[in-house]
Parts: C-alpha cells; structure tokens; sequence
C-alpha cells in the first residue's frame, strides 16, 4: 500500500534520471536499486532517505518509505481476506498511508501521485464497502478522504471533468461519515479548480459553499471567506470582498490557537494571506497584495513553498510587485 517503488520511480522519471544514474548518485550497485524499485525488496531506511534526496521529496518519500511495517502489512492483507473482521489497526494503518500520500503531494508533481494513488483507492474501497464490525465508520472516513484526495490530485492535474466527479463523490461520502470538515474540503477543492478555470462566479459559489458548511472547523472557514472574497473582487462586486475579509479577520481572533484538522493539514493564519493576497491583487492594491503573499508564502513549510499548487501565488506575487 505504500508504493513507495511506484512513487520513487515516477519521481525519477519526472527529473529524467536513468536508473544507472540513480544508483551512481545515491552510491548503490544498479541492480540493487533495480530490485527495489520494482519491488521485489524494501529499501533500508539509508536507501530510502539517499533517493528522497536525490529526488527533494523534503523528506516526504523516507516517510512513506517507514509508514508500514510487516505486522501494519499483514493485517491490511488479512482485512482484504476477510473484511468482517477489519480491526482498528488496519483502519490506523490506511489513515497513515494516505497521509504520508497528502505530504509527498508537497513535493511531487499530481500526475506522478495519481497513477498509484487510483490503484490504491481501489484496495481501500473494496475495504469499505465490505467491511462490518465497530471499526467499519472508521474506514469509511478514511475512505471518504480518500476519494477527496484523488479528486483534488485530478483538480491539480486539470483532469477538470475527473476532478468534478470525484469532488462530487467526495462531498456524499463526507455526508454519509457525518463530516463536516470533509464535505467542506471538497467543496473548497471546486473552488479551488473553478480558480484555475477562471470562473469567478462559481469561486464565489462553491467558496460559499464550503464557508456555510456546518461542521466545518475554524480554519477551514477562515480560507472559505477569503477565497469567496476574492472570487467577488474578480467580479468587481469590492464591498462584499471587503465584507468577506472582514469576517475571515474576526474569523482568525475566534479560531485562537485551534488546530486544523487533519483533512486540511495545511492550513493555519499565516496559510490565509497567500488568499488576502489574490483579493489585494483582484482589488488593485498592489503594496497590500505583495505583503500579504509574500507573509503567507514565507510561512509555509520548506516543503510546500515550492509545491505545484503554491505556484498561483509565486505568479501572483511578481505581478505585484511589478505593478
């Protein structure tokens, strides 16, 4: 389940480094590394953090590498055999797999994730839909994640018409699992695509959405508002931006030190400026925009600052600083 062949592979093949000079790089015999990466043999916790490093997973693909261990193997095995009898160890050892999954997103492209991560979901959803016994709604929360999950790599790949499918999917199963913060999530994950496409009514739309989802945690609604707000100042409708960006600041003093929760890992105060900075900029205040991009920019995790989906607000913040 952890794929961490798979992962290595297509990162590789992403950076176009032959596996001769992989293996050169990271000092290991070429058929050594052949083994692994087919499969066949697990790498050493050495290997695996020489390969996450040739390829600047920030660590991302040693964690993957360490996320299961036989016995979190073998009852995943043992659960696909006989779903009724699925154990909480199982359902803790799916969270952690697709965790490690949502970080190495940070660092590898979506169209190098999506392959094995559908594959994946594959297992997890024969999983689910089998499964009986006092852990079951405990699966299928992680399994509504992950549905999330895949919709939001095809929403990052602009596989557009996939991304709405799962997304839509991802929002019942979160209504199925009673949770707010996932339905949430999805809905947050169309605006985030309807952004890409340039749609400002439909930002509005489904930000909304996903601000007035009840069971949404703080933090959640703190972004939701700030991105509503901006698909209205792409629409020229200023004062309910302001309005918007009113609430999300009440919203940040309210939320204190909340946490946020683990479908949306990312997020935190200092996360909401890149956000202030697309409405600044949507607005024509052009100083504002700069600092609060650059504030939110320099806030996030070394291994996010360079993410495929933190490129919006890199681009956002030079058309800034230019104007």
């Amino acid at each position: 389940m952890s794929d961490f062949a798979a992962r290595v592979r297509a990162a590789l093949d992403e950076r176009d480094i032959s596996l001769r000079a992989a293996a050169r790089a990271v000092h290991i015999d070429p058929g050594h590394l052949s083994r692994v990466l087919s499969g066949k043999r697990s790498p050493s916790p050495q290997l695996a953090e020489s390969l996450d490093g040739l390829v600047g997973a920030e660590g991302a693909l040693a964690d993957l590498a360490a996320t299961l261990d036989e016995d979190d193997r073998g009852r995943i095995a043992h659960s696909a055999a006989e779903p009724a009898r699925v154990d909480l160890g199982t359902v803790h050892a799916l969270a952690d797999v697709l965790a490690a999954q949502r970080r190495l997103d940070d660092t590898l492209p979506a169209t190098a994730m999506l392959p094995s991560t559908s594959a994946q979901w594959e297992t997890v959803e024969r999983l689910a839909r089998d499964a009986r016994g006092p852990h079951a709604d405990a699966l299928r929360e992680v399994a509504a994640e992950w549905v999330q999950f895949v919709g939001w790599l095809h929403a990052e790949a602009r596989n557009d018409a996939d991304a709405v499918r799962w997304l839509a999917e991802a929002e019942e199963r979160a209504d199925e699992v009673g949770s707010g913060e996932l339905a949430a999530q999805a809905a947050n994950f169309k605006g985030y695509l309807a952004r890409r496409q340039g749609r400002p009514r439909a930002i509005v739309r489904w930000f909304s959405a996903a601000y007035y989802t009840p069971g949404a945690a703080p933090l959640q609604r703190v972004g939701d508002a700030v991105q509503a707000a901006h698909g209205y100042a792409l629409l020229g409708e200023r004062d309910a931006a302001r309005r918007l960006l009113g609430e999300a600041s009440d919203l940040v003093d309210a939320a204190g030190d909340t946490e946020a929760p683990g479908t949306a890992y990312w997020l935190s105060p200092t996360f909401s400026r890149m956000g202030m900075g697309l409405v600044h900029l949507a607005l024509g205040e052009y100083a504002e925009a700069a600092a609060n991009l650059r504030a939110g920019l320099d806030g996030l995790p070394s291994e996010q600052r360079y993410a495929e989906w933190s490129r919006e607000y890199r681009d956002a913040l030079e058309e800034a600083r230019a104007a």
